[in-house]
């Protein structure tokens, strides 16, 4: 027998006793509860707000979002954010209104002046440069001009927004690396577009159509894109985000063109306008545009791969799927 404790047959197994944590006193700690995390986004929108107000608008929407979605704290930074944000968005138009008022003021005060040197050249007779000849051969079907909803066919694009801050998106819809750059920051383009800060102007490529088991789904793709453009332009972008989030894989023949179509919502349906492909050699022209050049009004002479985004004619070249560094790039142009 032990002399230092109760006799234990030697049969009979110990059993251990269970660990809890003890506080100082003695007494069982209670259980560990982690508190909800603080969105990051809503303290970027909050810090943001007094320098770009720009950044704290969108941050702040996504921000929100994402806390209603995750159960997450900073839903009064987001708020806080978001109202500095538009404050010092509006005082700022201000300002540009006022400068673009006295600027022009100027501008018609020294074109007075001018006019009354003898000698001098008004614009009216100024000589006009000429127009070459288009050197495009002949087709059976030829390309669509002018503009139609969201599709500049001149421009070779579609476009959302009025914003000053021009954004040129180069995609593909078979494109894998264009989805990822889409969930990252298509609510993003979405959120400037609507709070009327940036202009975006998609450019849809076709040259995946090798990766479809000859089904042309990129051009098929792009065309259903442009539909919608022409025939519901305000749901134009729900298709983009929707086309990639349906994304075939490559080396597949991708989706039929009522699955395309029924992707697509807004009063008017799209089938016809898919099934007749009139708008697959303007997508496949504008991508012949893109993969040789010139580029009007960028850094970069041609398109080498998609996604391909131009911020005001600056090439981004940071990460497709961090949102904090495109933003903070798109604001750099403000």
């Amino acid at each position: 027998m032990d002399s230092t404790g109760p006799d234990v047959p030697r049969d009979q197994p110990v059993q251990p006793t269970p660990y809890r944590p003890v506080s100082p006193s003695g007494a069982p700690r209670p259980p560990f509860v982690t508190a909800p995390k603080t969105n990051t986004l809503a303290i970027v929108s909050f810090v943001s707000s007094f320098f770009i107000g720009l950044v704290a608008i969108i941050t702040g929407h996504i921000a929100l979002g994402q806390i209603r979605a995750r159960g997450e704290l900073g839903r009064g930074f987001a708020l806080a954010g978001l109202i500095i944000g538009y404050i010092a968005t509006a005082v700022f138009a201000i300002l540009v209104v006022f400068a673009i008022i006295f600027a022009s003021a100027i501008a018609a005060f020294v074109a007075i002046d001018s006019s009354s040197i003898p000698g001098s050249a008004t614009s009216s007779s100024a000589r006009q440069p000429s127009v070459p000849e288009s050197s495009e051969p002949e087709s059976s079907a030829p390309l669509p001009t002018g503009q139609l909803g969201a599709a500049d066919f001149d421009g070779g694009y579609l476009e959302f927004g009025t914003g000053a801050v021009i954004i040129d998106e180069y995609v593909d819809p078979m494109c894998p690396f264009c989805a990822q750059f889409e969930d990252a920051n298509g609510e993003l383009l979405l959120a400037g577009v609507e709070s009327g800060v940036i202009t975006l102007r998609v450019h849809s490529l076709t040259f995946l159509d090798r990766m479809s088991q000859g089904t042309d789904y990129s051009s098929r793709a792009s065309a259903a894109l442009t539909c919608q453009a022409t025939l519901n332009p305000n749901e134009t972008l729900a298709l983009l985000s929707s086309l990639f989030a349906n994304q075939p894989l490559e080396q597949t023949p991708g989706l039929s063109n009522g699955e395309l179509a029924d992707l697509a919502t807004g009063p008017v349906s799209i089938i016809d306008c898919v099934d007749s492909g009139v708008y697959e050699g303007w997508s496949q022209a504008n991508t012949e545009a893109a993969l040789t050049g010139p580029i009007d009004g960028a850094e970069i002479d041609s398109v080498e791969g998609t996604p391909t985004v131009l911020v005001d004619g600056l090439l981004y070249t940071g990460s497709l799927t961090d949102t904090a560094e495109f933003s903070a790039f798109v604001a750099a142009a403000f």
